[in-house]
Formats: C-alpha cells, sequence, structure tokens
C-alpha cells in the first residue's frame, strides 16, 4: 500500500495497534528514516502510549501497561555475536508485551513464529512510502488493515 505522508503511515500504525494484544511481535524493516519510528508511534498511541522514542542506541525501550510495549531496534544486533532474542530475554517478557522489533528479522523465529513482517520501501515520490505487511503464523489468519 502507498502511504503519503509521516501522519498517514502513524494512522496506519494506530490500525495495526487496534489489533494487537500480548505476545504479538511486529518485525519492521526499511532504510533509515523510511518511517518506521512512526509507524511504531501509531501503534504505539492505539495502545494508550505517547513519547514513543527510538531505541537505537539502547537497543530497547520497555513502556509498563497492560500489556507492556516493547520498542525494539536489533540494527546493532546485526554485526555483534548476539544470534538470537534469547541473548536479550526477550522470550521472559513475551507472556505480558507486545513487540515492535526494528530490523528483528534475522532474530524473530528464536522468539516466535508468529508475526506480522512489515518492510517499508520509498515509494513513487519523495514523501510517499510503499508499506507491506506480511502476517506469518495462523495468529495471523484474516489480519486486514
Amino acid at each position: 500500500m502507498e502511504i503519503n505522508s509521516p501522519a498517514e503511515m502513524k494512522d496506519l500504525g494506530k490500525k495495526i495497534g487496534k489489533q494487537l494484544s500480548s505476545t504479538d511481535v511486529v518485525i519492521l524493516s526499511g532504510e533509515l528514516g523510511s518511517g518506521k519510528t512512526v509507524l511504531t508511534q501509531g501503534i504505539a498511541a492505539a495502545l494508550g502510549f505517547d513519547q514513543i522514542t527510538s531505541p537505537t542506541f539502547v537497543i530497547s525501550r520497555i513502556y509498563k501497561g497492560k500489556p507492556n510495549f516493547i520498542h525494539a531496534d536489533a540494527y546493532r544486533l546485526l554485526d555483534s555475536g548476539i544470534e538470537s532474542f534469547t541473548d536479550l530475554d526477550f522470550e521472559s517478557y513475551l507472556p505480558s508485551s507486545i513487540f515492535v522489533i526494528e530490523w528483528g528479522a534475522p532474530f524473530v523465529t528464536s522468539l516466535t513464529d508468529q508475526y506480522l513482517d512489515i518492510k517499508i520501501s520509498q515509494g513513487l515520490t519523495e514523501t510517499s512510502r510503499q508499506v507491506e505487511i506480511t502476517p506469518i503464523g495462523q495468529r495471523w489468519s484474516g489480519f486486514k488493515v
């Protein structure tokens, strides 16, 4: 789908966020500046969280709630020698949390085999983005935005 502005990206995030519950994992990929954090802010807003910032330098940020919202950025892990999210103890948070993980595709199967895979790429114009959402696993059967 074509997204034409940051406001539309945030609205897409809200639509996704309204459908999430504990144990759900969303994986985001896209170039730097593609809108991953804006999409995450929309998801978080639908869950009642605000003030969401990129966790690039801290790996993850945990926003406490029911459920918790965990925003992680696995970019720094790609060349770190860490081979799975088990090394970060993410699985202990999974039952009570929703995860949005940027750059998490290489590691996600160590956490779950059911997730939303969202790829963001350059759209037709300088400010637009192409968003491809692939539901993985039975949990996402029939998922639509």
